[in-house]
């Protein structure tokens, strides 16, 4: 037997009609949107934005500067290996504070107050926050305008 034949019109018919069909679909899936959800970890500055009631100085007090002297502290690094141990004047203690390091104040008018002034953790020498602890206790008082 022999297959039916299929005219060349109904074969021109059918072409057009499967054209017809994935052009509508690429037109469809052209017009359509894929929406994605990015998350992004809060920046080191969103997250010490605020002022945190349960922050401690945690720099032992033997290592901190005399009153009118000021001294570079580096979080998260022993005492023992901290840079210069000595307190020092602080006129120019910026210049030399690293990127993410503590400029620690005692002032000579209360004794009771230890002033940290945080460097940028991008930049060195950039205050970016200067905090007020207890001396004594350790326990953060406030936060002041750099």
């Amino acid at each position: 037997m022999r297959p039916p034949t299929v005219s060349r019109d109904v074969l021109v018919q059918r072409l057009c009609v499967t054209t017809l069909g994935l052009t509508t679909l690429v037109l469809v899936a052209a017009c359509t949107r894929t929406t994605r959800t990015i998350i992004l970890a809060p920046t080191p500055e969103a997250e010490t934005a605020g002022p945190s009631t349960a922050a401690t100085l945690g720099v032992p007090p033997g290592h901190l500067p005399k009153p009118g002297e000021c001294r570079v502290w580096i979080p998260g690094v022993p005492p023992g290996r901290q840079p210069r141990p000595k307190s020092r004047a602080c006129a120019g203690i910026e210049a030399v504070a690293p990127a993410g390091s503590w400029i620690i104040y005692r002032p000579t008018a209360d004794r009771r107050l230890v002033h940290v002034r945080e460097v940028d953790r991008a930049r060195a020498g950039v205050v970016v926050r200067i905090r007020v602890f207890d001396a004594e206790s350790g326990k953060f008082v406030r936060d002041e305008n750099p």
